[in-house]
Order: C-alpha cells, then sequence, then structure tokens
C-alpha cells in the first residue's frame, strides 16, 4: 500500500524589510546623506560656539570694564571725554575716572597716539573717545578696531548765531527739515560708511559667523534633487515591469499598469500570490501487490 501526503506548511520570513525598488533605495541614501550633514553641521557650529564662549570674555558695556582690571581705559587728556568723567556723579563713571586717574598712563595727548596703543596692546587697552571720530576710525584701514557698547554721553552740535538774529530761526528750521527728510542720516551714510575701507569680507559682529540656512543651503538641494530622480526612476521601473507583465500576461499595457496600480493600493495580488493549492488526482492507483488503492491527498494553502 503506497501513502501519498503532500502536506506542505509555509512558515513566514522573519528576516527585516528592505528596499528592492531602485526609487526606494534613493530615496533612502539622499536622505540619510542630508540627515548626516545637518547633525554634522549642527555639531561643528555647536561646538565652535562652546569654544568661543570659554576663550573670549566680552566687554559690551561700561559696567563690564568697571567689574574688570584685566583690560585698561583711558581717554585724551584735557579732552571733553575727560572733562566728562571728572565731573560726572553717576556711579559707574565715577569709578571709572578713579581708575583712569589712578593710572595716568591710561591718558594719552591725541587721538593717533590712542588709537596706536588700542592696536598695539592686543585687546588690552581701550580707548573712549567722540563716537563720531569713533565710527570714522572703526570704518578705515587696517580695519582692526570696533566701537563696543553704546554712546556713554550724547551731546549735541549748534551753529553759533548772534544774539537776537534773524537767521537762528532759519538755521534751526533747516536743521530739522534735513533730519526729518533724512538727509542727515543719508550724508552720514555717505561719508562714513558708504565709502568704508572695510569691506573685503572681515565681519566685525559675532553673529556674522552664525550658521544661517544659506549655509546648508545644498543640502535642501540635493535631498529635492534626489526625490525627484527618485520619482523619475520609481515611474520607469513602474512602466517597465507593466511591460513585462502585458507581455507575459497577453494584456494590453494599460491593463496591466491598472492592474499594478490596483494591487499596489489594495495589496491583494500579494496574499493571492503567496497562496498556492496543490491538488492531487483522485483515481485509484494500483500498488506493487495488485491491490486497488484510494490516494490520500491533501490540500495545501
Amino acid at each position: 500500500m503506497y501513502l501519498f501526503d503532500y502536506s506542505q506548511s509555509i512558515s513566514s520570513n522573519s528576516n527585516p524589510i528592505h528596499t528592492r525598488s531602485i526609487g526606494g533605495r534613493i530615496v533612502g541614501s539622499v536622505w540619510w546623506f542630508f540627515t548626516l550633514i545637518i547633525i554634522s553641521s549642527y555639531t561643528a557650529n555647536l561646538a565652535a560656539f562652546l569654544t568661543v564662549e570659554r576663550m573670549v570674555t566680552p566687554i559690551n558695556s561700561a559696567d563690564d570694564l568697571v567689574k574688570q582690571t584685566e583690560v585698561e581705559y583711558g581717554t585724551l587728556r584735557f579732552s571733553s571725554t575727560e572733562e566728562f568723567f571728572k565731573r560726572s556723579k553717576i556711579n559707574v563713571y565715577a569709578r571709572m575716572w578713579e581708575f583712569m586717574n589712578s593710572r595716568k598712563h591710561v591718558f594719552v595727548p591725541s587721538y593717533e597716539e590712542g588709537i596706536r596703543k588700542v592696536r598695539e596692546s592686543k585687546g588690552k587697552y581701550a580707548f573712549l573717545m567722540e563716537s563720531t571720530k569713533n565710527d570714522y576710525i572703526n570704518e578705515r584701514q587696517p580695519c582692526d578696531t570696533m566701537k563696543v557698547g553704546r554712546n556713554l554721553d550724547a551731546k549735541g552740535y549748534g551753529v553759533a548765531t548772534p544774539l537776537g538774529s534773524n537767521l537762528r530761526d532759519q538755521l534751526n528750521l533747516a536743521v530739522l527739515s534735513l533730519k526729518e527728510k533724512g538727509d542727515l542720516a543719508r550724508l552720514e551714510n555717505k561719508w562714513w560708511f558708504d565709502r568704508s575701507e572695510c569691506r573685503n569680507g572681515d565681519t566685525k559682529e559675532s553673529s556674522q559667523n552664525e550658521l544661517t540656512l544659506s549655509n546648508v543651503a545644498g543640502c535642501f538641494y540635493i535631498l529635492i534633487g534626489g526625490l525627484v530622480l527618485a520619482m523619475v526612476v520609481a515611474l520607469l521601473e513602474f512602466c517597465y515591469k507593466a511591460r513585462v507583465e502585458a507581455v507575459r500576461s497577453k494584456m494590453t499595457l494599460c491593463e496591466a499598469m491598472a492592474r499594478k496600480v490596483r494591487v499596489s493600493i489594495t495589496g491583494a495580488g500579494d496574499a493571492d500570490r503567496g497562496r498556492q493549492q496543490y491538488f492531487l488526482p483522485t483515481e485509484p492507483l494500483v500498488s506493487s501487490e495488485g491491490l486497488c488503492e484510494q490516494v490520500n491527498y491533501h490540500t495545501m494553502v
């Protein structure tokens, strides 16, 4: 007696899911490249920022100057700035005058001497001067000085006229008109900043060194280009496989495409493809002893 048993079990695949299409692999590769660059740029910028914060002790105001003694500061001797500190009743400015008065060498006889001392001190000396002269010097070569903090005191300039002169009101109105129209600001920009000698990319603001979106724009361009390329490759792959399916199943290309789209959306085709049935004939077979036996068969799903 012969016994035929065609029972078979289907085990589930325990291997991880991997992208098999070329378009999917392009998307994955471009995305991981984009992520790597963004993380690397952020880490490098953060490390540089923390390093600069540890190395540089910023002095942004008069209060910062008063709280330390490493950086000396002075002004032009017998100038209006020296007179301002000498007569000031504000605690901060009074303490600054005491510091300068106790170190006579911080006073200089001329602006040129004070500017030269600033450049040769390597950050250990600050020169207090009028803001107009300060702005002009900072825009001249060799572009190695900068203005720190806001103005300590504000004083206006006037045009002197004889007592009771009729020109006084006309001059006042003319100056107010120039100020309201922005002509004074335009003239200041023209002679101070528009003709600056410091335009060679030497930044004076630390914010210029921060990482901006324009610095990493190339990564976004690569990401967008990779996505477009992946879509084109996926479309070509879809058309190619639809054509192969049409030739194999003897149907039109449109029908093959519609079928693949339906399978992609519903997923019914994958389940039907994994389900196979085996049928054995039920007619009797004769063994070697000549006995007639009925075949024992099983249907496997």
